[in-house]
Formats: C-alpha cells, structure tokens, sequence
C-alpha cells in the first residue's frame, strides 16, 4: 500500500499535528506500508527522507495561533509533481480547511482520499463563509477521521458528514520509561507546558490563581516550559512571584519528559481552541497527576474527573482550590498511577493500526466508506 500523507504545517515549529504525522508516519513505516509525506519547508530544512518540502512556510494567524503554512504557485506546483511522481493508492491529507498544501493536494486528487482532522473552533465565521468554496474539495473525501469528539462536533457542524474518532498517539514508554523522582526544592513543584505567550494556553490564568497556592505553600516552584522567549515570559510573571516561577523556554523530548516525571503536578489552564490534549497523555505516561481546564477536549481524556482533576474554565479561584486540593491529597500518587494504566490505549502500536484500518475499509470498498 501506498501512502501520500500531507501536513499542513511546518516541522520548524514542534506543534500536535507535526508530531502526529510524523509519528503516524513513523510507526506505519515499520508496519510496512509505505508512506510519503507533503510538507511545508525550505529545501535547505533537515527533514526526514520520506519528506518532501513543498516550500518555504509562511507565518498566518490560525485559530488563536500562528500556523507556518505553505501556498502559491510554487506550492501548488510541488504538490502538483509530488502526487503525479508518488502514484499512491491513497491520499491522506489533515485539516484540509487550512489553507495551505493539505488543501491543494485534496483539489488536485483524482485518487482515494481520506482526511484527519485535527481542529477545534467553536462558532466560526470564516469557516462558515468559507464553507461552499471547500465543498468540492471536501466532497472528494472517501472517509474522515476527527481525534475528538470535539473535533468530531466541528466536523459534522461546519461540513457535515460522519467521522470515525480514532485518537492522537504517543510514543508512550517515551515517558513512562523515566523514573518518577521528586525535584528537588524546599516545596511542591508544579509544571507549565505550551507555547507561553499564546493567551488560549492559560498561563495568565495560572499566574493569577498562584498566589493563593504560594500561600498554602511558601516554598512552591512553578517550571514554565514551551516554545516562546523566556525573557518575554519572566515579564508575565508578577514581581511577588519570581522566587515561585521559573521560565525555561523551549526543552528537548527528552527534558519535556524528565519534567513531567519530577513534577507534583501537571497544570493545563487553556482556555480553549483544543481538540485532543496531547500533553494531557504525555503528563499521564509519566505519572504526573493532572490539573486541567473543563474545556470539553480536557473533560474526554480526563474521563471527566476520573484522570485527573477538573477546574472551572478561565477560573483562577477554581484553579486555586483544585491546586491546593491536589497538593493535598495523599492519594494523588495512586490515582496517577490509574491513568499511567489508562493511557496505554493511546499508544502509537494501537492507534497507527486504526488508521490503518481505515485504509483497507475504503480501499476494499472502491474508495467509498
């Protein structure tokens, strides 16, 4: 089996969906199906050998982000070659709505395709404007697959049409495979993981509900961690609070998971704008008891509570209490170790066979699902 896969993002900025078809690609790989990927990059870019770059990627705002897309005539042309010269047997592209190369190779195809899609927006009107000029693109897709149900909620809202949830995957012995070891410090530690100046990520709303934590316990130290400039971070945090918090910046896998598996608890305040919660597994794999946001992403992973605990969205007292109420506990070490279990089901050796799954169901009915 042959297999065009299209990231409409940039590698040079780590991001879910990079990751997503990276390692989706990766584990079909070794399954044995043969998989190309389409991306947005340079030609001078380190990029694996089964990537194509479809030019130079471009900086657009996206959903309370900034997406590094491709599009243009020299992206239109790449994609063009790249699915004469692959001659594949199906094509899978994700968030093909986005406008870059996921959406130019789906216009294009003449084949099988199937999309993921990875998005979550709540009322949109650009999605809604935009709808009729995606019809026929979308009308092409044999099966789509959503990671969420909130995904799965968009999905069938803004274009209609059913999809089979199939989750985001992880590597999970990645994580599990770190010894869980307290850090060091005088007091409980608690960790920040994302792209920090980004609102939707919910540090503000962190920041504001840490006095009352710093006060239950003085010695408290908060680690921020994610893509951004820590210089730009420290000036977010309040000047009472610089002996609390410590920003680094971005990290490294390998220290993304060393965190995670040092910290009391993993604190995830976003606000909105998710469709899955990646960092939700990855805290769970390492044993890190989690604190998240009721946002409806957060509240499927976390099995609404039972995972993890839940606070009120965009609520810093909520927040406050649910932090001090997780310290607290003497048995939030047992009930992250019900989640480590949990989390399994999210392993790349189960979802990557889902997909492929997929595959064979369209192709087996002629490209009809």
């Amino acid at each position: 089996m042959k297999v065009g896969m299209v990231c409409p993002y940039s590698f040079d900025v780590p991001g879910g969906v990079q990751n997503h078809v990276l390692d989706l690609t990766r584990t079909m790989r070794d399954l044995g199906v043969d998989v190309s990927v389409l991306a947005p990059a340079a030609d001078d870019d380190e990029l694996p050998s089964y990537v194509t770059p479809a030019g130079r990627a471009l900086p657009v705002r996206y959903n309370g982000a900034v997406a590094r897309v491709s599009f243009g005539p020299v992206a239109m042309a790449r994609t063009r070659r790249w699915l004469r010269d692959g001659g594949f047997d199906i094509l899978h592209v994700h968030d093909p709505a986005t406008p870059s190369v996921s959406l130019m190779a789906l216009s294009l195809a003449s084949g099988v395709s199937i999309a993921t899609i990875h998005t979550s927006i709540g009322r949109s009107r650009a999605l809604a404007a935009t709808e009729p000029l995606l019809r026929p693109a979308m009308e092409k897709l044999s099966a789509r697959i959503t990671v969420s149900r909130e995904a799965q909620r968009v999905v069938a809202h803004y274009q209609g049409g059913d999809s089979v949830i199939i989750p985001n995957g992880l590597f999970v012995d990645d994580f599990s495979d770190v010894e869980r070891r307290p850090a060091a410090g005088p007091g409980p530690s608690l960790l920040f993981l994302g792209r920090f100046e980004e609102t939707r990520k919910g540090l503000p709303v962190l920041l504001e509900a840490l006095p009352a934590v710093v006060e239950r316990y003085p010695g408290l130290r908060l680690v921020v961690a994610g893509a951004g400039d820590p210089r730009a971070g420290n000036a977010m945090v309040p000047q009472a609070l610089r002996e609390n918090v410590d920003v680094v910046g971005r990290v490294s896998d390998d220290e993304r998971a060393r965190l995670l598996s040092e910290t009391d608890v993993y604190v995830a305040p976003n606000t909105g704008g998710e469709s899955f919660g990646i960092v939700l597994i990855e805290a769970m794999a390492a044993g890190a008891p989690v604190v998240a946001s009721d946002i409806r992403a957060f509240a499927d992973v976390l099995e609404d509570g039972r995972l993890g605990a839940l606070f009120g969205n965009e609520d810093p007292l909520s927040l406050a209490k649910t932090l001090i109420d997780a310290l607290d506990d003497p048995a939030r070490e047992e009930r992250a170790a019900v989640a480590r279990e949990a989390v399994r089901r999210y392993d790349w050796s189960v979802v990557a066979p889902q997909v492929i799954s997929v595959y064979e169901t369209v192709l087996g009915a002629g490209g009809n699902a």
